[in-house]
């Protein structure tokens, strides 16, 4: 059952988080090359983290990740690392690509986050409602 789970001294977790990120005033500037520089870079910085990049995808203005992470990272903090990484990336391989904007900033700095999970919100609500107390 807790197969794909990972496993620490004291604990057991399954954490994974959907992100969206879009381009500073969303920009339509990812071109299917600067979106695979852009998932390369994503890729690395997940893995300096300790997290897996388990899907990942993108249009011209955004883009989209699918993540496992381990407990000891907070999901803001991956955002920052993420985009950093990215960001830098995009900007030395692509100089050109932001004139025109006012910031040199890639990324808005905004982000959606969402958890996930196998099982939805009411599976889990009417387990816990269902434990005894025996």
């Amino acid at each position: 059952m807790f197969d794909d789970y990972e496993r620490a001294r004291h604990s057991v977790t399954k954490l994974h988080v959907h992100l969206i990120f879009t381009t500073k005033y969303r920009r339509k500037v990812m071109t299917p090359e600067v979106l695979e520089s852009v998932l390369a870079a994503l890729k690395i910085a997940a893995e300096d983290l300790g997290c897996s990049l388990l899907e990942a995808n993108g249009e011209a203005d955004h883009v989209h990740l699918l993540v496992s992470y381990p407990p000891k990272v907070n999901i803001s903090e991956m955002v920052n690392r993420f985009k950093t990484r990215s960001s830098r990336k995009i900007r030395e391989e692509y100089p050109g690509i932001l004139e025109g904007g006012k910031t040199g900033l890639f990324w808005s700095r905004s982000y959606f986050a969402c958890s996930v999970g196998g099982a939805s919100l009411e599976v889990l609500k009417k387990y816990i409602e269902n434990q005894t107390t025996d």
